[in-house]
């Protein structure tokens, strides 16, 4: 069964970058037909799906955060990774990195529990 682990640093100054890892086990991220994925859940905005990378390494980003926003993995790892840069207090949220079966979009059948990332001064 595939685990996901998401890790960040807690706590993120304003207008520095947010450096996300998302360590995949129990499945190859390079396995055919399958979506990794970035999501982050805040009281202000709900779940809001924020880009994913596919088995080939084709990258998809929310048109309104990829100005902000870069994925990419290691798949000698088998991991995936999230940096949101010029963090504002907006960005203030869980983020979590989930798998998904033939849609880089939704729906998202593994998730991992979740990573706290607090942007404050």
């Amino acid at each position: 069964q595939v685990q996901l682990q998401e890790s960040g640093p807690g706590l993120v100054r304003p207008s520095q970058t947010l450096s996300l890892t998302c360590a995949v086990s129990g499945g190859s991220i390079t396995t055919e037909r399958y979506y990794w994925g970035w999501i982050r859940q805040s009281p202000q905005k709900g779940l809001e799906w924020m880009g994913a990378i596919g088995s080939s390494g084709r990258i998809y980003y929310s048109p309104s955060l990829k100005s902000r926003i870069s994925i990419s993995r290691d798949t000698v790892k088998n991991q995936v990774f999230l940096q949101v840069n010029s963090v504002t207090p907006e960005d203030t949220a869980v983020y979590y990195c989930a798998r998904s079966l033939n849609s880089y979009y939704w729906p998202y059948d593994y998730w991992g529990q979740g990573t706290q990332a607090t942007v404050s001064s």
